[in-house]
């Protein structure tokens, strides 16, 4: 039998690639629209067309605003990589959220669906394993997509609970059904609800799913 070691080792190098080669696709569109939109400019330089000043204006913008985006995918990529550096550490839930909607986007957008983070209202901090908590709410999120369906939105939001611990919701899962919620948690989800003292809840009335966390990792009060 593969122990829970072994399934969470296997499952974090398959969430690192995933997460990875994704987010560098991205970079790699936001660099042939560059790439398109300066040959628009050589074009205009090479055959002499008069260069109107709205339109190269138009075209410096767009320019602009692919450098952006990919500013922000790699910040992204940044912070997910350096999530591995420690083993435990404090997470804003409401940044949280946040980063993995923006680490999740291109596969949301592939399927068709929104995704809606609903930050807290008060800041809500726990000590946890970045990396293990990404990978979970990232394996909730992937089966939320499905049970959502393609052309809705699935909200995420949290809240406190018991003992000063997080509630995340994934919300307005319309297509959740009995049979699937008997498919989820996994193995897999089961190795990092344990690693990380968590609980899934499947609330087929509510047609959402909820994730208990704990507010320190490690026990502490």
């Amino acid at each position: 039998m593969t122990c829970k070691t072994d399934i969470i080792g296997e499952i974090g190098l398959q969430f690192f690639g995933k997460m990875s080669s994704s987010n560098f696709h991205e970079i790699k569109n936001v660099l042939a629209i560059i790439n398109e939109t300066a040959g628009l400019l050589e074009d205009f330089s090479e055959k002499g067309i008069p260069a109107d000043p709205e339109r190269l204006r138009s075209l410096a913008l767009k320019i602009m605003k692919q450098v952006q985006r990919a500013d922000g995918i790699v910040k992204t990529i940044n912070r997910f990589s350096h999530s591995v550096d420690r083993p435990t550490d404090k997470v804003n839930i409401a940044d949280f959220l946040t980063f993995m909607v923006g680490l999740s986007e291109r596969f949301a957008m592939m399927r068709g669906v929104a995704l809606k983070p609903q930050p807290p209202d008060t800041p809500l901090l726990i000590t946890t394993a970045p990396f293990l908590l990404e990978n979970l709410v990232w394996l909730c999120l992937d089966f939320a997509m499905d049970a959502a369906g393609s052309g809705k939105t699935v909200g995420m939001s949290a809240e406190k609970a018991e003992n000063n611990g997080v509630r995340i919701r994934f919300t307005n899962l319309d297509g959740l059904t009995g049979s699937m919620i008997n498919t989820f948690p996994t193995e897999r989800e089961k190795a990092l609800t344990d690693a990380l003292r968590a609980e899934i809840i499947n609330d087929i009335g509510a047609k959402e799913i909820i994730l208990r966390l704990p507010c320190d990792i490690s026990g502490q009060p």
